[in-house]
């Protein structure tokens, strides 16, 4: 019988290992799971919500969660649950659109400064450390207060502080494609810089911000929810997360179900994101 830890058995097969790599964990199919629910939300709400998340019933306020109201209902009476679903829009809105800008902008920054180098490099990448070294909700904290509150405010403001991260990535990328044997054969061959620059540098470096731009959403959602925590984000009566967050803090020890609800879906949007972003980057390096 062939020992399968020999170095004489036979290798196995690259199909079979990349089967035995894409089996996915309960987390991973759970956190999926989860992140579909909340696109659904974000895309279609009505079809979730079963009431009116503006609608205002004082008779019903600060009921606990029953069957006609499964999140129960804040002081003015509006259905948490409803609340809580129309609010994944703006959640998901952020975090893909600031994600999906600051990927955007840092590629072109960063192609930038890796293939000219030089001066222009040096520019840029002194920009970029200077900007590092805050923090990114300190950093978005001060873009919200130069632009003004707001939804979409917020968004620029989370694009921003993101956008050093992923040119400070896209840079070192460049430097190491840049010095390859393949970047250096389409030289010798005579190729235009513009073609091996789209054809060879730029795929090469997209790879891996794609799997790590899983991860920049759920960071995005979470400084989207501290911001409107914080009051510099959507006014009310906007059904957004962090904000339902801050109304329901007066109300914890007489309505816990106002703060805590939305506090769960935030988390839950935050914590599938991560397991995601990370399953697929320990997939793409062959680790799973």
């Amino acid at each position: 019988m062939t020992d399968l830890s020999s170095p004489l058995s036979p290798p196995e097969n690259a199909s079979l290992r990349k089967l035995r790599r894409g089996r996915l964990r309960p987390g991973i199919v759970l956190a999926a799971l989860v992140l579909a629910f909340l696109l659904v939300c974000g895309l279609w709400p009505q079809l979730v919500a079963p009431y009116d998340p503006y609608g205002l019933d004082l008779l019903q306020s600060l009921k606990p969660p029953s069957w006609s109201h499964i999140f129960g209902t804040d002081q003015l009476g509006r259905d948490i649950f409803s609340r809580v679903v129309h609010g994944a829009s703006y959640s998901l809105y952020v975090g893909v659109g600031a994600t999906l800008i600051a990927v955007c902008v840092g590629i072109a920054i960063g192609l930038t400064s890796g293939v000219l180098g030089g001066w222009v490099d040096l520019a840029f990448m002194r920009v970029v450390d200077i900007l590092l070294a805050f923090p990114s909700l300190l950093m978005s904290m001060a873009v919200v207060a130069f632009l003004g509150t707001g939804i979409t405010n917020i968004l620029l403001a989370i694009a921003i502080a993101a956008i050093p991260g992923y040119a400070r990535i896209v840079r070192s990328q460049v430097l190491v494609i840049r010095n390859s044997g393949f970047v250096e054969a389409a030289r010798v061959l005579g190729q235009p810089p513009l073609r091996t620059l789209l054809r060879h540098i730029l795929p090469n470096t997209i790879g891996p911000l794609v799997v790590l731009s899983t991860l920049g959403i759920g960071s995005a959602i979470l400084h989207s929810a501290s911001l409107s925590y914080l009051g510099l984000g959507p006014k009310p009566p906007t059904p957004e997360w962090g904000l339902m967050l801050s109304e329901g803090q007066g109300y914890l020890r007489a309505a816990w179900w106002i703060g805590v609800f939305p506090g769960v879906f935030a988390t839950l949007a935050i914590i599938s994101t991560t397991v995601l972003g990370r399953y697929i980057k320990a997939y793409s390096e062959g680790r799973e």
